[in-house]
């Protein structure tokens, strides 16, 4: 189920028996609002439900700004790794992403690669960036 269609800051995806599971946060003591600087932090927890090892080969993201702007992030691993997941095994991490929009959304997919050669793509559910004002 992915949960952002609800309007939340999570998601959680399977695909291929791996699981996806997202949350993000807005980082205020990063933020400086009057530049247009809005800073967000998103944990990843990706875990092998599945029979077969799988190694995180690399990420693509698609960053959608609050104006609809859109950015392509691609690259190998992530945070400098490439996880190599056995059945029942999870990797985690936390990463960041600056917006110059008080809010925005996130989605992309990681290629992956099981032990027989085959790849695929595990998705990332879209999950919202979103500054949560407080209001007296």
């Amino acid at each position: 189920m992915n949960r952002a269609a609800h309007g939340l800051n999570i998601s959680d995806t399977v695909t291929d028996g791996i699981r996806v599971q997202t949350k993000s946060m807005y980082v205020a003591e990063r933020s400086d609002p009057s530049q247009r600087n809005y800073f967000f932090a998103y944990t990843i927890r990706i875990s092998n439900e599945g029979k077969s090892p799988a190694q995180l080969l690399s990420r693509h993201w698609v960053i959608t700004d609050g104006v609809g702007r859109i950015e392509e992030v691609r690259g190998p691993g992530v945070v400098g790794e490439t996880p190599r997941l056995h059945p029942g095994e999870e990797f985690e991490y936390t990463s960041y992403c600056p917006l110059s929009t008080p809010s925005g959304t996130m989605h992309g997919e990681y290629r992956m690669l099981r032990d027989d050669g085959a790849e695929f793509d595990a998705r990332i559910g879209a999950f919202k960036l979103l500054v949560k004002f407080i209001l007296n």
